[in-house]
């Protein structure tokens, strides 16, 4: 699959439609995506330097994720009239993105590589972090990066009893659980959350709901 070939891939994930697409938006990139669940799209472009950068002794991986006010159709008002620098929920989701992917990068690459996640339209119903993990991964994997993907990332909650793939905002609120999984095919890579005192079997149980989506999307 070419960066520059139009082509849009959808699944069915946790009852949600999750769909991909590429060859839009953002073609002289190394790999860009457009990822959408329901009303709420992001923007991920991944690119790395031709050149590798002497003397490095880490990962030289850079990852960016903005929010910008547009994509909830707001313009910025008062005093500052432009977007300023990168909010804590921002900075947040970036590590969030970042955690996943770092360790898939072959051992020794050390060109500067960066992945930028940019929130084109948000409905207030659904994160848009939780998308950034899917969509770097996707960028990474049409980029000419030797990156060991895919990754597949869902947030999982228990509302009343019952086990949520993407809940929204609302549904939040009220979640006894609440976790966000990224991982492969049959194997999970990160788990992040809270619950107020469930039990180990509810525990598995979300971890199993989320790997079975994982697999999905990484299909």
């Amino acid at each position: 699959m070419s960066n520059l070939q139009k082509v849009t891939l959808q699944e069915t994930v946790g009852g949600k439609t999750l769909s991909f697409q590429t060859g839009t938006l953002a073609k002289q990139a190394g790999g860009s995506v457009t990822v959408h669940l329901e009303d709420t799209a992001i923007l991920t472009a991944a690119t790395a330097a031709r050149e590798p950068k002497p003397g490095v002794t880490f990962m030289p991986l850079t990852v960016d994720y903005r929010e910008r006010t547009y994509a909830a159709g707001k313009i910025p008002g008062g005093f500052f009239k432009r977007e300023g620098r990168p909010r804590e929920k921002e900075i947040l989701s970036a590590r969030l993105t970042d955690r996943p992917i770092r360790p898939l990068f072959s051992e020794g690459w050390n060109f500067e590589t960066m992945v930028q996640i940019i929130v084109v339209a948000a409905d207030c119903k659904n994160d848009p972090d939780i998308l950034s993990i899917n969509g770097a991964s996707a960028a990474l994997m049409l980029s000419d990066v030797p990156w060991n993907g895919p990754v597949g990332a869902v947030r999982v909650g228990r509302v009343n009893g019952q086990i949520v793939i993407f809940p929204t905002f609302e549904e939040r609120e009220t979640c006894e659980l609440e976790l966000v999984v990224a991982g492969q095919k049959g194997a999970i890579l990160m788990v992040e959350g809270g619950a107020n005192e469930v039990s180990e079997e509810v525990m598995v149980e979300a971890l199993e709901a989320a790997q079975r989506e994982i697999d999905k999307i990484c299909d």
